[in-house]
């Protein structure tokens, strides 16, 4: 059965990846993803980009499967419908990449049990379910207050051993 959340400790080693694969990033620099994309950009990480539909994005060449990418990455944030997320994460494997991460800002965002159920079957670190801008340092004031309101009521991730 799969779990309902990571643990912090997860999403910290996560976020110290610091080359990333974005799957399922859009091509329209107004989505969430894009903005997501450049701020992790500006904070210096290394962002992939993957989307079989496109080229390009943001002036950075977009592969078309995380396989594709050379040289590989280590994680992998999922931007991608509930229903495609399985494929992904199957993708993730055969690719060797062992953490992966299923954004959701508002609404399902990339979560799939299925999805969840797989990667912690194959030994995979799995957040599910996150806006990663709720844990990166110094993130804007509506991000700060998500997270501070999800610890009030008890849904903020804790470090493994709490």
């Amino acid at each position: 059965m799969a779990t309902q959340g990571a643990s912090l400790d997860t999403i910290q080693d996560f976020l110290a990846q610091k080359r990333i694969a974005m799957v399922g990033i859009s091509r329209d620099p107004a989505t969430d993803s894009v903005k997501l994309f450049e701020e992790l950009c500006r904070r210096g990480y290394d962002v992939v980009p993957v989307n079989p539909n496109t080229a390009e994005v943001q002036g950075q060449r977009c592969f078309a499967r995380v396989q594709d990418i050379q040289p590989p990455v280590e994680a992998a944030l999922l931007m991608t419908k509930p229903e495609v997320t399985e494929t992904v994460a199957h993708d993730c494997a055969e690719a060797g990449i062992r953490r992966v991460w299923m954004y959701r800002g508002v609404g399902k965002g990339a979560v799939s049990p299925k999805a969840i159920a797989f990667c912690e079957e194959q030994g995979m670190q799995v957040v599910p379910g996150q806006c990663p801008y709720m844990f990166l340092p110094d993130a804007a004031g509506v991000h700060r207050f998500h997270g501070f309101v999800r610890k009030i009521i008890g849904r903020y991730p804790r470090h493994a051993s709490s």
